[in-house]
């Protein structure tokens, strides 16, 4: 900094061969005698060592000497006053710089000092600079501090010492060396300082890892250019960017004290840009685990291929990205790629595996798999091109032979599918705004708890969050908001999907999303699914709903609870299964449904919120909770909250065991349902046996598997109205539907009883 140069200050007082009248022998302020005609200084025109110069005599005990003119200053201002002289004859005297001190008043500020050091005359003939420099900060190497009252000086000299002698005074120099102390006054250095050119062309990190080394606290400014990076560079240093980087894919940028995507995108001068290299260099970080997008937005022209970013594929660190905006941008790079082939399953062998694939080379790995007898959400994890196969991320229920398939892969704003392996990745606090022409997140092949939290995910195409391998495994989904590209759509219409699941022990909780096809399709166990408001309803009057959670195994060790099921339902099958008949396996069970809400408007009254859809024979229930559930309907009414979906089987209800239905309400809901069931039965005419039915109070049309109690209500008597004092035998699964108990007395009797039926046997 000059302010002589950018600001056209004028410091520098007349020379002396301009006039003595412009110099004083006082303080240099209107008023003070001047030097012009006075017998002790002359002009000298051609000293040897100086030119034209002042000859001055001391004639005083301070003689004086300062400039009329008014030598302006500013706080933040550093001056060095430079003055050369030399004894001429007479007594040797004593120099210093002096200057007189302004206020804006134009009166002298007196608490300031205004002489700097004394220095003596020892010879004759010998030249002596003498230099102080004014400043406003205390700061070493500062003889003159003036802080910020003083708004100009009358630059100066003095004489001490002995009287009598003669001396000769070169021109004064007042110059600006702000710039001197710009290495203690800013707290950076420029990378240009330590040989950095910036043309884009000369390869500056030598340059760069010398100002990162020299910074010793400081940060590091990055001046206007272009600056060629052709290797890894970490900045320990904090960075600020006026100019740009150029760097190769695989080298990467590392500032480890401004890791956030403003720094980043400052660096490679746009947000993409930045990101991606933020990305990169958060896999290699060991003080970062964390990137921050600053709250800022990203525009992406096409998917974002992160193992291919970072140049791995196995990670297995924790590592978060949080703060941002990601939109997706219309451009080709999202056009889904759909391909037809013939392939063959054999799940007799190959549970998971497609071989004699047509034109594998083309199937793109983590694509959709379509076709007759393929459940919802199957990917290709894997293909083997010599050996014409793919593996699938899960077997297939009725495909068996060779069929046509289509494999359609979807195009992902964050695509994580090229690690084979990612544990521990975090995304939080972001949006992914899809637009309605890209999906949002494809979760890597394998891995284990990957968590998404706080994000939003604003009308993906296809799909939200897909898994289309074992990357889910102990995936956290905590407080998102899933809004639909089809909203506008009937539910029957729509087509997208928020999530899917493979692995285990996956937490949904405090979610919330909006009239998609469907919520979450799940396979694997141990699932709580907790909080989530999930609702897909439409306007159509008495309209078809859609299940709002898929689980596609049969023994799912799951706890679903306090959720709001708006206008869709719970189905659990086994789709997923390559041999769905039940072949001594675990059947459905470990399903407990606890205090959730479920609501329906506008629907027909077929319409179920629980609905079991074996896909193969003789399966039953073995172990089901549905306990303080809450279901109404609004501006309509249903038959009932359950049913078993024959389309592919049924299930063999003379197996069910462990199954609790206890402590639900039920709104505009035709029939009530429970187990145990308690109904009272009246025999106005005497007889033996009794038969109880319990048809409509059993879930799923069960049957009678169990009388646990028969409690007469009143007397219990014969004929003729007498008293009998008997204990009924039972006999359950009695009527053709076997959904009545039969009451036997030993003799006809007539009365009211309450009688506890089951329709499993619950050891």
């Amino acid at each position: 900094m000059n302010k002589a140069i950018t600001d056209g200050l004028v410091l520098m007082p007349p020379p002396f061969s301009a006039g003595l009248t412009l110099w004083s022998s006082g303080n240099g302020v209107p008023g003070d005698p001047a030097y012009q005609g006075q017998p002790n200084a002359a002009l000298v025109t051609n000293d040897q060592d100086f030119g034209g110069c002042l000859e001055l005599q001391k004639v005083s005990t301070t003689q004086k000497l300062r400039s009329f003119a008014q030598t302006p200053f500013q706080p933040g201002m550093y001056l060095r006053v430079t003055a050369r002289i030399k004894a001429v004859s007479g007594n040797l005297p004593s120099v210093r710089i002096a200057a007189w001190a302004g206020s804006i008043t134009s009166t002298n500020v007196a608490g300031v000092p205004q002489t700097g050091a004394a220095v003596t005359l020892t010879s004759y003939g010998d030249v002596v600079t003498v230099q102080a420099i004014i400043g406003s900060g205390s700061r070493q190497g500062v003889d003159l501090i003036w802080g910020t009252a003083p708004v100009y000086a009358h630059i100066g000299l003095d004489l001490t010492g002995a009287n009598g002698g003669v001396v000769r005074i070169d021109d004064l120099v007042v110059e600006d060396v702000t710039e001197v102390f710009h290495r203690k006054m800013m707290d950076w250095v420029d990378v240009r300082d330590f040989g950095a050119i910036g043309n884009g062309i000369a390869d500056d990190l030598a340059a760069f890892e010398a100002a990162d080394a020299a910074a010793a606290g400081r940060s590091i400014l990055i001046s206007a250019g272009t600056y060629l990076i052709n290797g890894n560079l970490t900045l320990n240093a904090p960075v600020r960017f006026e100019g740009t980087l150029s760097m190769a894919d695989q080298f990467r940028l590392a500032c480890t004290r401004n890791y956030d995507l403003d720094t980043y995108a400052a660096a490679f001068g746009s947000e993409l840009a930045g990101f991606r290299k933020a990305l990169q260099a958060l896999f290699y970080f060991t003080d970062h685990v964390a990137f921050d997008l600053s709250g800022r937005r990203v525009d992406l022209t096409g998917p974002l291929d992160i193992a291919a970013i970072a140049g791995l594929d196995t990670f297995q660190q924790r590592r978060v990205i949080r703060n941002g905006f990601l939109n997706a941008v219309a451009d080709p790079a999202w056009t889904t790629a759909d391909v037809t082939s013939v392939a063959t399953y054999t799940p007799a062998t190959a549970t998971t595996t497609l071989t004699g694939v047509v034109n594998v080379a083309n199937v793109p790995v983590g694509a959709l798999v379509i076709g007759t007898g393929v459940g919802r959400e199957v990917y290709v994890t894997a293909k083997n091109v010599g050996a014409g196969t793919l593996t699938l991320s899960q077997p297939l229920w009725g495909a068996a032979g060779t069929r046509s398939y289509t494999f359609r892969r979807f195009r992902y704003m964050l695509d994580f599918s090229g690690f084979a392996l990612l544990t521990r990745f975090e995304i939080e606090e972001i949006e992914l705004q899809a637009n309605g022409i890209a999906s949002a997140i494809l979760l890597p092949t394998a891995g284990g708890t990957f968590r998404i939290a706080d994000c939003t995910f604003n009308t993906p195409l296809d799909r939200a969050i897909t898994s289309s391998g074992s990357g889910c495994q102990g995936m956290f989904v905590d407080q998102c908001q899933f809004l639909s590209n089809e909203q506008a759509l009937p539910a029957q219409a729509r087509t997208s999907i928020a999530l899917n699941v493979n692995a285990n022990d996956v937490k949904l909780r405090n979610n919330r999303a909006v009239r998609f096809a469907h919520f979450a399709v799940m396979n694997g166990t141990g699932h709580l699914i907790l909080g989530n408001h999930f609702f897909q309803g439409d306007e159509e009057v008495s309209g078809v709903r859609r299940a709002g959670l898929v689980l596609t195994q049969t023994n799912v060790s799951t706890v679903i609870t306090g959720n709001y099921v708006d206008n869709c339902f719970v189905e659990w099958g086994n789709e997923h299964d390559a041999a769905p008949e039940f072949n001594n396996e675990f059947s459905f069970g470990g399903l407990n449904i606890v205090g959730n809400v479920f609501i329906a408007s506008n629907v027909a009254t077929f319409f179920r919120w629980i609905v079991i859809k074996p896909y193969g024979p003789d399966h039953f229930l073995n172990g089901f909770s549905l306990i303080g559930n809450s279901f109404r309907v609004f501006n309509g009414a249903a038959d009932r909250v359950e049913m078993v979906d024959t389309t592919q089987s049924s299930l063999d209800m003379t197996k069910a065991r462990n199954v609790r239905v206890d402590g639900n309400s039920f709104n505009q809901i035709g029939q009530s349902i429970m187990n145990p069931i308690r109904v009272s039965h009246t025999q106005n005419t005497a007889a033996d046996p009794w038969t109880v039915d319990a048809s409509p109070f059993l879930p799923f049309g069960g049957r009678v598997r169990m009388v646990e109690a028969v409690m007469p209500e009143g007397a219990i008597t014969n004929a003729a109205n007498a008293s009998r004092y008997l204990q009924p035998n039972a006999t359950v699964g009695a009527g053709v539907q076997g959904n009545q108990a039969s009451l036997r007395w030993g003799e006809a009797v007539k009365g009211r009883v309450t009688v506890v039926l089951r329709m499993d046997n619950p050891t």
